[in-house]
């Protein structure tokens, strides 16, 4: 019995600090999964969210700061693939931005699905959060939501904040580092510069699309300048402020402070419950530049504090067939 009565503390502090945050990460898990059907099925869409907030550890509390990486692409770009040709794409977008390379192949993406794609913002998507914003076929912003530039940021510093450096000074007093980094910022204005104009072919002419690619990528602005719904619509961006409410109540979902709390695909949640996920069909592509044509992208590294990213959900079994004559026996009984 006394045994038994030293173990009680360490059961105890095993339930408190490891099985209850796991029961509340599942419940969670179970509401988002919930929510996002519902939504799919009203809006005949996929939805899909991209969502930063910072994370914690789930035992000392601490802050976990982490930033898009190809592992968090290649999460949407499965469900962008999995997305019926027919189905509009849905896109929630909350986030500070991140690196280019994953941003430019979620950008592409999106860009290359057949059906309407429109990304909403209900607060802020900035810097590689802008990129992808700039693929869909229609941007909604939340009133007082902003977007923000996408200049590149070398080394920490703005790439053109470098090159009006080494402008302003002869080449003999200027350091074989900074002229390096001139180089670098110099290749990644015009990398970005073309991305941004790929990416609105088609949503806007091409001289609107060059200028707005310019005022975004060029440095003019400070990288966290906010650009509000009427300055973007200035820039000749399709931006709307006609937020749908059950969109925007998505973002209660996803609370700074909860712990631990990482929302993947719902097909990952699935399978914490017994379920399998429907596959569907795959989704045409439509026309893009060639593989010889299209820029590349090497990214930067963000400093501490700086980027994080996640992702869900979606659970591919709501997503039936336009003609569809109606819901499955699986889906009556969920909704009960």
């Amino acid at each position: 019995m006394d045994g038994l009565g030293s173990l009680i503390p360490f059961i105890l502090l095993f339930f408190i600090f490891f099985l209850l945050p796991a029961l509340a990460r599942q419940r969670h898990g179970a509401e988002v999964e919930r929510q996002f059907a519902r939504v799919q099925k009203k809006r005949k869409s996929r939805v899909l969210a991209i969502v930063h907030r910072q994370e914690a550890m789930a035992l000392l509390g601490v802050p976990q700061l982490r930033y898009i990486d190809l592992n968090d692409a290649e999460d949407v770009l499965e469900a962008v693939r999995n997305t019926p040709s027919d189905r509009a794409l849905d896109i929630v977008l909350h986030t500070p931005g991140g690196l280019v390379l994953p941003a430019m192949q979620i950008a592409r993406a999106i860009k290359a699905h057949p059906g309407p794609t429109t990304v909403y913002v209900p607060h802020y998507a900035m810097s590689g959060g802008t990129l992808i914003a700039l693929a869909a076929d229609e941007i909604v912003l939340n009133p007082h939501a902003v977007l923000g530039p996408i200049d590149p940021q070398i080394g920490g510093l703005p790439a053109a904040s470098i090159a009006r450096v080494v402008e302003a000074k002869s080449a003999d007093a200027t350091d074989d580092y900074t002229l390096v980094l001139n180089d670098i910022g110099r290749m990644a204005t015009e990398q970005l510069s073309r991305a941004a104009q790929e990416l609105l072919r088609g949503t806007v002419s091409a001289n609107a699309a060059a200028a707005v690619a310019d005022q975004l990528s060029s440095g003019r602005w400070t990288h966290d300048y906010p650009i509000v719904a009427a300055e973007a619509q200035e820039l000749g961006l399709k931006v709307s402020t006609d937020m749908p409410k059950d969109i925007s109540d998505l973002m209660v979902l996803f609370p700074a402070s909860l712990r631990g709390r990482n929302v993947k695909f719902t097909h990952q949640l699935a399978a914490l419950f017994g379920r399998k996920p429907q596959p569907n069909g795959i989704a045409k592509t439509s026309s893009l530049p060639s593989s010889s044509e299209q820029v590349p992208f090497t990214g930067y590294q963000p400093g501490p504090g700086a980027r994080s990213f996640s992702y869900g959900p979606w659970y591919a079994g709501d997503l039936r067939p336009r003609h569809d004559p109606g819901p499955s026996p699986r889906d009556q009984r969920r909704d009960r």
